[in-house]
C-alpha cells in the first residue's frame, strides 16, 4: 500500500493538482479521525469521483463515515456507499 504522500504525488501526475490548503485539510482529516493512510486515500478517491474536484467538507464527511462505520478496506467502503445508493 502506498503512503499518503505517494498517493498524492500520483494524483498530481494524473492531473489532479491539489493546492496547499487541500493537502493541509487532507492531513488534518487523517489526524482528526486517526484513519490509516489507506482509508484516507479511499476517502479522497470517493470525493474526487463524486464531486469531480476536491471538496474539503465532503471529504471530511466521507472520511468520518468510513471511520464511524468501521470499514477497513477499499472494497468494503465502495460496497458500503453503493448500498446507500451512492453510485461509485
Amino acid at each position: 500500500m502506498k503512503s499518503l504522500e505517494d498517493f498524492l504525488a500520483d494524483l498530481e501526475t494524473k492531473g489532479f493538482k491539489l493546492n496547499d490548503e487541500a493537502i493541509g485539510f487532507i492531513y488534518f482529516g487523517r489526524k482528526y479521525t486517526d484513519a490509516p493512510d489507506q482509508l484516507v486515500q479511499v476517502a479522497i478517491e470517493v470525493t474526487l469521483k463524486l464531486q469531480q474536484r476536491f471538496d474539503s467538507g465532503f471529504y471530511m464527511s466521507v472520511l468520518e463515515e468510513i471511520v464511524q462505520s468501521k470499514l477497513t478496506t477499499r472494497t468494503k467502503v465502495m460496497s458500503h456507499f453503493r448500498k446507500k445508493g451512492i453510485p461509485i
